[in-house]
């Protein structure tokens, strides 16, 4: 007997970092009796608590969390990957439940389990190295040029400040000599379950204001510490990332601390904006405050 995919659905709930995503998911997937799977994947990395803002043990123990701090930062790991266990995860958890709740700011992950991902070739890890090195030695400039040399059409799509997704463009090109633009397919593929889009949002005042204060309560907690331990692993992607490059800047002498948090503040609000242009081609969601947990069970429950 075939499955009727209405009885089953997907409620992702996304918005900007510091928007307020966990506490509501929290609530959300307590009210559908249903468990959550973290699409975000700076959160992947059980060794970086403090500086991504992973979800807390008691929040782990109010409910169920899967791919939540399920990587090291040494392990490699891509969106196609995170497709492929996701949909094997949520198949089981529909077994259970009419509801699987998905959280997270990382568009990409969310797309590829929404919409499925392209079939792109495993990259040679002395290619990956490669890229990388051009990466370290000629920063984002360099990777730009590049990309825009060899890929034009990905070039003018990509996010430019992102360099994972412009050194992937490239490891592509050094591995198959084909553009990443041309093995693109951009062809969703349809899920046998419902999916409920909520991206959260809040005025742009409060939401940079949340910013600045979770920054000062990141100090607090040991942010600082926990970039001087892993200090020695900064050439690694996961360690790529707001909150920890800035605080490697400091400790190579290339900035004060008191800038390196203030950068912090701004590239984080940065990184913001750029999760919301990413949103808002979601055709297909809603938006709501996070405040509106009445208005978002109505949505995710009609059919």
């Amino acid at each position: 007997m075939k499955e009727n995919p209405d009885s089953k659905t997907l409620v992702v709930i996304t918005g900007p970092t510091a928007v307020g995503k966990t506490e509501t998911s929290l609530t959300i997937a307590h009210a559908l009796q249903a468990e959550i799977i973290s699409a975000d994947a700076r959160q992947f990395y059980r060794e970086l608590k403090i500086g991504t803002a992973a979800p807390t043990p008691s929040e782990l123990q109010r409910i169920k969390h899967h791919f939540a701090g399920h990587l090291s930062i040494f392990d490699y790991y891509n969106a196609s990957q995170f497709e492929q266990e996701a949909l094997v995860r949520v198949e089981k958890l529909f077994a259970h439940s009419g509801f699987v709740v998905v959280t997270g700011g990382s568009g990409l992950y969310i797309d590829a389990l929404c919409n499925g991902i392209d079939d792109m070739p495993d990259i040679d890890p002395q290619i990956r190295n490669e890229v990388q090195q051009l990466f370290h030695q000629q920063g984002l400039e360099g990777i730009r040029k590049q990309l825009e040399n060899i890929d034009p059409d990905y070039y003018n799509q990509v996010d430019k400040a992102n360099p994972n997704r412009m050194m992937r463009g490239i490891e592509i090109y050094l591995a198959t000599g084909k553009k990443f633009s041309q093995l693109r397919k951009n062809q969703s593929i349809q899920r046998p379950f419902r999916i409920k889009k909520v991206i959260l949002n809040r005025p742009r005042h409060e939401l940079f204001e949340r910013i600045n204060q979770r920054t000062d309560l990141m100090v607090n907690d040991g942010i600082i510490e926990e970039a001087i331990r892993f200090f020695k692993y900064r050439h690694l992607n996961a360690l790529n990332t707001v909150g920890y490059k800035e605080l490697f800047a400091w400790m190579e002498n290339r900035m004060e601390l008191h800038e390196a948090i203030e950068k912090i503040r701004t590239n984080t609000r940065r990184y913001a904006k750029r999760q919301l242009t990413w949103f808002k081609r979601y055709e297909d969601a809603q938006w709501f405050l996070p405040s509106e947990i009445n208005n978002i069970l109505r949505y995710v429950k009609n059919q």
